[in-house]
């Protein structure tokens, strides 16, 4: 039987990707950032050593855009190309997926009522791809295979936040029906607090940013309560991300224990990170 044995919170902000990618990770502004996902790479390759990764993240207009994009959506292809989002593809290795498991997770969600986009082909784009790199190696190939799972936080009716941790309730069904024993690691991307555009452009609440992470952790059930509205005035237009963090939180147990957690707010967007284990 395949088990959930991780779920990891982690902002997906594009500029993070621009600086791995030019190696400035030890310079003074990007250091504490970088830092924060060192002790948990390390714990993922030495004490967890997953086999695939559940990615819960939005696409940015590389595969869906106004014109159609879906609640929920779902890649079930052997492998995932690096989508261009306006500088040319990342110099990084496509992303492999485990086809057979993420034809399996896609069929117990809808069974579940949840309708997916089922995508024989994608790309992926900073969603993804920002943490990846963080949290796995890729000298010549990926060291995680990864099931791609797109949320819709971009164009309104949005799901709730509600809708989300149910979302990760049923997720963890999918994964403890499968038959093969797999090690998955689901990870909620996204936020944390930041506005780009309007008059208060540059907005960040660093403080409910890291109360958003302790009730996470020991009382998610109050953060599914939250509508958009709230989270956006509080947090600003764009941290309504925040809900696909609930979608990792809602495949753990009730009750988690905190590996590893970081916050870092240099820039215009607060940038977290947290980890977690179901209670022994």
């Amino acid at each position: 039987m395949a088990k959930i044995v991780a779920g990891i919170g982690s902002s997906h902000v594009p500029s993070i990707g621009r600086a791995y990618d030019n190696k400035v990770q030890e310079e003074a502004v990007w250091k504490p950032l970088f830092d924060g996902y060192k002790p948990v790479k390390k714990w993922l390759k030495e004490e967890v050593k997953p086999d695939v990764a559940i990615v819960v993240y939005n696409d940015h207009g590389t595969d869906f855009f106004f014109d159609k994009y879906p609640t929920f959506a779902i890649g079930v292809a052997d492998e995932y190309g690096i989508g261009d989002e306006g500088f040319g593809p990342r110099t990084l290795p496509a992303v492999p997926g485990e086809a057979d498991f993420s034809w399996h997770v896609a069929e117990s969600l809808i069974k579940s009522d949840f309708d997916m986009t089922v995508c024989q082909e994608m790309q992926v784009d900073h969603g993804l791809l920002v943490p990846l790199p963080l949290l796995w190696s890729h000298e010549k190939e990926w060291d995680i295979k990864v099931v791609p799972l797109v949320v819709n936080v971009i164009q309104h009716p949005l799901p709730s936040a509600m809708r989300c941790f149910r979302l990760g309730q049923a997720l963890r069904k999918a994964v403890e029906s499968y038959p093969e024993d797999l090690r998955v690691v689901v990870i909620g991307t996204g936020g944390m607090s930041h506005q780009l555009h309007g008059e208060r452009m540059g907005h960040m609440n660093a403080k409910w940013d890291n109360d958003f992470m302790d009730k996470l952790e020991f009382d998610p059930a109050q953060l599914a309560e939250l509508s958009h509205t709230t989270i956006m005035e509080q947090a600003g237009a764009e941290a309504v991300e925040l809900i696909m963090w609930l979608t990792m939180r809602g495949a753990m147990s009730p009750e988690v224990t905190r590996i590893h957690r970081n916050y870092y707010a240099p820039m215009t967007s607060g940038m977290g990170l947290v980890t977690f284990t179901d209670k022994a």
